[in-house]
Formats: structure tokens, sequence, C-alpha cells
């Protein structure tokens, strides 16, 4: 029995370690928790997406113009937050609207867990054709069916609890996604307990390489190609130990049967990016280490001509949007987004329609503010509007960064304006990167 209350005492002892932690970082930012009810583009509900083991919300976001077939992005919270909040946050339903794809966010729910963590740490919510990661799957089943996704270029990413999520869906679907990011997140198989999963977070351990990549290669039958991978981490985060972002790479370079030493390393201002390619030179990871940032999704600065989301409890301004760069790397923020003149309807039939979709206006029913939004399917010949303006400042500021300089503050085009380019800024980087200027 004393062992048994020495185990209780230390779980609540990293119970309480974690909700301190958690408390501290809201209460460090002016305003503490955002408020999302009236921010961000509204999500819609979809229910009826499979049997929902994990008894999850699916809640999704798709742009009235899409390209035919569109990418998908899965994007999962962390603890404490809600959908809603964190498409407010990231701002991936903005990029969604600027470069045409569809998002679904999965919503965790109090009855499953009191801090709304996805249950990352549970045998029977990370195993394939289980609980949570089942229905994270059928979620993603569901928008290919509905939106008429490309299942060549779908994507999955998550902060903290989602971010070790999502490398639940990359190691037992591997052969569903196209690539994953993963921010402040763990490893696949890093804990089989509530308080293995504290002492994940928090202590710093030790896994080999090919135990990590045996835990992927053992969690499904497919052996490869296998996802590109993106991990994100604060150098400075207290909640999940940043060498977790290290052995999130070790694992899929193992996977991958890449080498140990990456391909290069660069700074992007005072942050260091590590790229590891393939024979082709293709690049399959890249870990993205944020320097004295704490616990939370990294964010540029309102001025940055990438800039998107609202910062926040866990949304930092670190000059840097990662959901920005995510999107590049994926291929999603191509420089000129081809939208085809005409495109099928994505549901034709209205039962099935009525029978697979609930669009719940929960602002007036619930208070949680998500809005009701009717859908707006494409009919054939509908006409659709063309590819948008090419803007110089991105092939500058994307130029800058692939060659490791700090990218130079470029002007935004006003509403309804051409692209403009201010010459002296980029003259100014040039000559500061040449040593010319300080």
């Amino acid at each position: 029995m004393s062992g048994l209350r020495k185990s209780i005492a230390a779980l609540g002892a990293l119970r309480s370690r974690f909700e301190g932690l958690l408390a501290g970082a809201r209460r460090r930012l002016p305003g503490g928790a955002t408020d999302v009810s009236k921010s961000g583009p509204p999500l819609r509900e979809l229910v009826g997406f499979g049997s929902n083991p994990g008894n999850l919300r699916m809640l999704a976001y798709a742009p009235v113009h899409l390209p035919s077939p569109p990418p998908l992005v899965v994007a999962l919270h962390g603890c404490g937050q809600s959908a809603a909040e964190y498409n407010h946050g990231t701002g991936w339903a903005t990029l969604a609207d600027r470069f045409g794809f569809v998002v679904v966010y999965p919503e965790q729910r109090q009855g499953n867990n009191p801090k709304t963590c996805f249950s990352w740490f549970l045998p029977g919510d990370i195993a394939r054709e289980q609980g949570e990661a089942l229905s994270i799957h059928q979620m993603v089943e569901h928008a290919i069916a509905n939106f008429g996704v490309d299942r060549r270029r779908v994507f999955v990413t998550g902060l903290s609890a989602g971010g070790a999520m999502a490398s639940v869906m990359l190691a037992t679907y591997p052969e569903v996604y196209a690539g994953g990011a993963v921010i402040a997140g763990l490893p696949y198989g890093s804990a089989g307990s509530v308080q293995e999963a504290f002492e994940a977070m928090f202590s710093e351990q030790s896994p080999s390489a090919r135990t990590l990549g045996d835990r992927v290669r053992a969690a499904s039958r497919h052996r490869g190609p296998w996802p590109k991978i993106t991990v994100w981490h604060g150098s400075a985060d207290p909640i999940v130990k940043p060498s977790n972002a290290e052995h999130i790479v070790r694992q899929w370079v193992d996977v991958h049967g890449l080498a140990t030493a990456p391909t290069r390393s660069e700074l992007i201002g005072r942050h260091t990016r590590r790229i590891w390619n393939d024979v082709k030179g293709s690049a399959l990871i890249e870990a993205i280490s944020i320097a004295g940032m704490g616990h939370g999704v990294p964010l540029g600065s309102s001025n940055d001509t990438e800039s998107c989301g609202a910062t926040g409890p866990f949304f930092l301004d670190v000059g840097l949007s990662s959901t920005h760069h995510i999107a590049r790397a994926w291929g999603l923020a191509d420089l000129c987004v081809e939208i085809p003149r005409t495109g099928p309807a994505l549901v034709t039939d209205p039962e099935r329609m009525r029978a697979a979709e609930l669009v719940i206006d929960t602002a007036a029913k619930s208070g949680d503010g998500y809005s009701q939004v009717a859908e707006t399917p494409f009919a054939a010949g509908t006409t659709l509007p063309a590819c948008a303006p090419l803007d110089p400042s991105h092939v500058i500021a994307a130029a800058f960064e692939a060659a490791g300089l700090p990218v130079p503050k470029l002007p935004t085009p006003a509403p309804g304006t051409s692209p403009r380019i201010d010459p002296a800024p980029i003259i100014e980087a040039a000559l500061k990167a040449a040593g010319l200027r300080r």
C-alpha cells in the first residue's frame, strides 16, 4: 500500500506542476486567455463522420473558392484550448482563404480530458484503428470524400498535446500524410500512462534512435515512403523539454534511414534551422529551434509580410511565422495558386449532405463562439477567380530565408493595390549580410 500511496503522491505532484506551468504561461501575457468567441474565420461542425470511438468533435473550415482537388491540413490544438482558439491563434484558416485548402480541427471534449488534452499517452487512443487516432482518421476520410480533397496532399500539425497527437497520426497512418509538423510536442510512443506522459514532458530521457524508430515501424504495416517531418520547439520551453524535439528528429531520421548529422544548418535571425536531405537532395526532415521561446506556436511580427494568426497565451511573437513557413514547406503557400475555372460539385446528393453534416450555430446554442456557415459547393461550370497576382515581396523573402539571411521588412500592399517593392530595405539587408554596414 505504501508503494501505491507514493505513486499517487508522485502523480499528484506532477499534475500540480503541469497545471501550475499552464496557468503561469497564461498569466505572463497581458490580458490572459484570448477571447476567440468573435475572432477569426468561423468554423462549422461536421457530424456523422464515422463511429468516432474517441468521442471527439470535428470542426472544419473550407474557403468559398477551392482548387480542384484541394489539399487538407489537420490542425490539433493544445491543452486548455479549443478548435476555435487554435484557429484564431495560428491563422491556418486565414492562409486557407489565401492559398486554397481545407482545414480540419479535431477538438477534444472535457468529458474525455478535463484540460482538453488529446490522449497521446493512452494505449487505447494511440493505436491504429482505435480510440482518438481512429476518430481523427475518420475525420480525414470524411473531409476527403466531402470536399474532394487530394489524397496526395494531406498534412497534419499540432501544438503540445496536439503536437504529440500529430506524432501519433504520422506513426499510425503514415500512408495518409504527405507531411507533418510537430510544435512543442513529443515523439510517438513516449508514454503509456498519465504519469509516463508527465515524466516524458518534464525529464530528460535518452531512448536510442533505433528504439524510437522501431516504435513508428511497429505502429502500422506501412514500410514507406514516409511523411516529411518538420519540428518546432522553443529553447526555453518549461512545459515540454526541448530534448523532446531532438527525440522526434532522431525517431524520423531512423525511420527515413538518413545520416545522423544534418545535411545543413543555418540561422534565421537568432533561430537555428537544421535540414536532413535524401540522396536526391529533397528535404525530408526540418528542425527549427526558436531561441529563448517558451511553450507555444511561433508567430511572425504584425508588420511582417508573412504574419498570420494572433498573439496570446501559447501563441508567441518571435518574428517568424511557423504557420506560413510550414505551409510553404508543404507547397501550400505557392507564389501563385492555380484555381481551376470549373469544378465538380463537392456534394450533389442533398440527403447525403444532410446525413453527413450538421452546421451548428453554437454562438446561439452553446456560447462556444462558432458561427453558422452555409456550404457553397461549386457546381459544374462555376467560374472561379484566376491565379492571384504575383507578389514580389514573397519572392525576395523566400530568397533571403533560403540563403539563411535575415528577411528584410518589406511593405505590405494595401488591399486592392498592386504589389510594389521598396528597394531601400532590400539594399540595407544585403549590405548588412555582406558585412558592409552595421
